[in-house]
């Protein structure tokens, strides 16, 4: 049986364009503000595209803050992309002005050190070893990036020898910037893989294949 996937639509994001590339990945496809059925699917997929605050503004309209977190209690797989990444994390910081976020991650989103900002066009990643996200993709392939803001400090260490370390890869442009992470249920990435052609849709099915 197909894998059923909800994208949250909480009034941020390319919902259309995501949800075509994840059904091309092979999973049924819901685009939905409902928490049940956002509780319910195999995976959720959090978009996002806008400011940081708007964007938590949005997603706790629909109560997303909280079915993110009850899925992730209850082992159930997330994917966010761009800002849907980045709410993930304790807080963002535009403009001089914080904002919460879902707390998740410990780390800060902050504006990119770059001398051209924002960030837009194509770029290749530094992958870790043992990557289920990026199987099968070589490191010369390049990913579609557009934002001003990222995660620049990566603050989370595995606690204990037994639980694994989060597998986290990185892009550059100025400066590092956190490209995508995967721990345990929540996988995330910063650029669009709904944009970026052949190796976008090879994530998409990596992450679709682990539901």
């Amino acid at each position: 049986m197909q894998p059923r996937v909800a994208i949250l639509d909480y009034g941020s994001g390319n919902l259309r364009s995501a949800q075509r590339a994840v059904e091309r990945a092979g999973a049924g496809v819901e685009v939905t503000a409902d928490p049940h059925a956002a509780m319910e699917a195999d995976g959720l997929l959090v978009p996002g595209v806008g400011a940081f605050a708007s964007c938590m503004e949005g997603l706790r309209s629909v109560y997303g803050d909280r079915v993110i977190g009850k899925r992730l209690a209850g082992g159930r797989p997330v994917l966010g992309i761009c800002v849907g990444m980045q709410v993930l994390f304790d807080r963002g910081v535009e403009h001089g002005v914080a904002a919460d976020g879902c707390g998740e991650w410990p780390g800060t989103v902050e504006r990119l050190q770059a001398p051209v900002v924002p960030h837009m066009g194509w770029n290749t990643l530094d992958v870790p070893e043992g990557s289920r996200l990026f199987a099968g993709i070589g490191p010369e392939e390049r990913f579609y990036f557009v934002h001003s803001y990222g995660v620049l400090r990566w603050e989370l260490e595995a606690d204990s020898p037994h639980i694994a370390a989060p597998r986290v890869t990185w892009s550059t442009h100025g400066a590092p910037f956190v490209a995508a992470v995967e721990n345990g249920p929540l996988w995330a990435t910063q650029f669009h893989p709904e944009k970026s052609g052949d190796a976008g849709a090879k994530v998409l099915a990596n992450w679709v294949a682990s539901l």
